[in-house]
């Protein structure tokens, strides 16, 4: 393995383009804005997931020395009304079948779509995608943990109808316009149940474990006898914390006894078939593929064709959950709607899935599968983020079209009015730690990101959405500026609007903050807003060892975040007696577009909902709120702090 040596060594530099080819930093820029050189070893190991061999000079040469011979790239993603030089003549076929000839160049008057290009020696995919998508509306909403919700209803978590009634509520009670989920995207229906929302088996598909099994209209049309036997298993909806294979295994067997008895019509989809048949598989075999038996990791083989056979009543009983999914997140949105909502609920986009999980089962070549996804040092975590996620192989993705990017975004806007793409850098660049390293040891990878956003784009527009990135943390600046211009929201969060080049790091006035963005007070993985008040996310961290610096330190920190806000609300003219309620009049005043709070953050709660560099240490993606659905309502405490919000954003009545 190369020893990193001075830059101007040849075997440096040539190791250098060849992972310059490949889209793979040497260097890159911290979040103190500081340049950090990466380890040559380190590069070595990234090129080893492209296939390339970067082991010794020799191997290094042969790999420059291969050039590719495509005159044109397998995708082509071309803004509406720009035009691309094209070498010789050619044919575009539109998605509607029609043939047009090209000469010379592609011309800016393509509609919108997917397209084939096809000249003498090529047939590639074109992307014809909007230059800018329309305006957001002003508003104000939610950020809810669905699974915190509970309800008379709920089997101790929450689900799809507390999602609707959530919803409609808050749009007819609050004047909210807007509603963003946590990610409810397809966990494996295998014990454990993954809790994390942000580690799915598919981000094509629908997580069951929301359902409410007695909304379903087989339900409905039971006899008594099979609705009290239903009934009859529900789980403990009582404790702080869900249970979710509690919760699994009782709305598993529900759903059993009803799937005789269905009435609902599945489509025919060979990708759900594909998805059910995953899921029946890991019923038997467990929920991560990678160690099933070796004939069924491959989902082309004969084996698994067998099985498709053997398991068809499971394969159809997956199918029909799914189909369940799609009823209850449509009526949810459906009420949104009809209660006055302007922009709806906004689904939210993980920024990968589990390395086990159905979609790296179904298209395993487009992964980078032995590397994993995670984020370097930074303020608030200081060992770097391992997210245990498997990337995307940049080249692949494009082989492939970039369809599996596109199904993915069209797996959640089936039922949305709105995407937020959680760490949207990820379209530029991701954070590839390869195997055995620690978090902080790795490097970017770079992406065609003028197709990525493209086709995030063009999707968005034919479905109608909205799209917000989340773009907090160490983040480029073309990140943000590609977004405004494109009609996408920003994020900006409270606790990182400061001015950090002025002495003492004074918070920002919200009249200040970025109008093209989605504001809010906190996130879900950092603290609540009783919780920041308390210190708690410092005690936590360092019961847990999560601190680099001594426990005082962190403490004098916080109290001097603290006493900078009290300065700002002061500056504001903003009385703080109540501290939340102060806090969302200051949101209030925000010049973003839209600005919203979290369920847990008015109704006082103090743990924060996620904890990053933590699985099983601290209790992530399971803490429900203090007062139900109904409670949350009626609460003076809940309306009290959204006043001023429904106040400066009201709905059009």
């Amino acid at each position: 393995m190369l020893v990193p040596v001075p830059e101007d060594i040849p075997a440096r530099r040539a190791l250098h383009r060849l992972a310059d080819r490949y889209g793979v930093a040497v260097r890159y820029e911290n979040s103190d804005h500081v340049w950090v050189d990466v380890d040559d070893d380190v590069v070595v190991a990234v090129l080893r997931q492209f296939g390339v061999d970067a082991t010794t000079d020799d191997a290094i040469a042969r790999a420059l020395a291969e050039e590719p011979e495509a005159a044109l790239p397998p995708t082509i993603v071309l803004t509406a009304g720009s035009s691309r030089p094209l070498a010789g003549e050619g044919e575009v076929v539109l998605e509607d079948g029609t043939r047009r000839p090209v000469s010379g160049s592609l011309p800016g008057d393509l509609p919108l779509g997917w397209h084939r290009l096809r000249t003498a020696g090529q047939d590639v995919v074109l992307a014809v995608v909007p230059a800018k998508l329309p305006a957001v509306p002003a508003a104000w909403g939610w950020m809810l943990q669905l699974y915190s919700l509970h309800s008379a209803g709920s089997w101790g978590i929450g689900d799809y109808a507390d999602l609707a009634t959530f919803a409609a509520r808050s749009a007819a009670e609050l004047d909210a316009g807007v509603l963003l989920v946590n990610p409810v995207q397809a966990v494996t229906p295998a014990h454990p149940i993954e809790r994390s929302p942000y580690s799915p088996a598919s981000r094509r598909f629908a997580n069951p474990v929301y359902l409410r099994v007695t909304a379903t209209e087989t339900f409905a049309r039971a006899d008594a006898a099979t609705q009290a036997a239903v009934e009859s298993l529900a789980p403990d909806r009582e404790g702080e914390l869900v249970d979710y294979d509690a919760v699994w295994t009782a709305k598993r067997a529900a759903l059993e006894l009803l799937w005789p008895h269905r009435t609902e019509d599945v489509p025919e989809d060979d990708d759900l078939r594909d998805f059910a048949l995953f899921c029946a598989l890991a019923e038997q075999h467990g929920a991560d593929w990678r160690d099933w038996p070796e004939p069924l990791r491959d989902p082309r083989s004969p084996e698994v064709e067998k099985a498709r056979d053997e398991l068809k009543d499971r394969v159809g009983f997956h199918a029909w959950l799914q189909h369940l999914c799609r009823v209850q997140l449509e009526a949810a949105r459906t009420a949104a709607r009809d209660a006055g909502m302007t922009v709806g609920i906004v689904h939210d986009l993980p920024v990968g899935v589990h390395p086990g999980g159905a979609d790296t089962w179904a298209v395993r070549d487009v992964f980078a599968a032995d590397v994993r996804v995670g984020a370097p040092p930074d303020a608030f975590n200081q060992q770097g983020q391992d997210w245990n996620l498997p990337p995307w192989r940049p080249d692949k993705l494009a082989e492939a079209g970039y369809a599996p990017f596109r199904d993915v975004i069209r797996g959640v806007l089936r039922f949305a009015d709105g995407i937020r793409v959680d760490h949207i850098a990820g379209l530029w660049r991701l954070w590839w730690i390869p195997p055995g390293e620690p978090a902080h040891r790795g490097t970017y990878v770079h992406y065609d990101a003028e197709a990525m956003v493209g086709i995030l784009a063009l999707e968005a527009h034919r479905a109608g959405a909205v799209v917000v990135g989340e773009d907090l943390g160490t983040v480029e600046e073309t990140v943000t500026e590609t977004m405004h211009e494109r009609g996408m929201l920003s994020s900006a969060v409270l606790w990182f609007e400061r001015d950090w080049d002025a002495p003492g790091k004074p918070f920002t006035r919200p009249a200040g903050w970025d109008p093209d963005a989605m504001a809010s007070i906190s996130t879900h993985d950092l603290p609540t807003v009783s919780g920041w008040l308390r210190g708690e996310h410092v005690r936590v961290r360092a019961e847990l060892g999560l601190l680099d610096r001594g426990v005082e330190a962190e403490e004098k920190a916080a109290a001097a975040e603290r006493a900078a806000l009290r300065e700002l609300l002061v500056r504001e003219g903003i009385p703080d007696d109540d501290p939340v309620v102060a806090l969302h009049t200051l949101l209030a005043g925000a010049a973003s577009r839209l600005v919203l709070t979290s369920p847990a953050d008015v109704a006082g709660q103090v743990r924060q909902p996620n904890l990053p560099g933590t699985v099983d240490q601290y209790p992530n993606w399971r803490i429900r709120l203090p007062v139900s659905v109904d409670g949350f309502f009626t609460a003076k405490g809940v309306r009290a702090a959204v006043a001023p919000l429904a106040a400066a954003r009201p709905l059009p009545r």
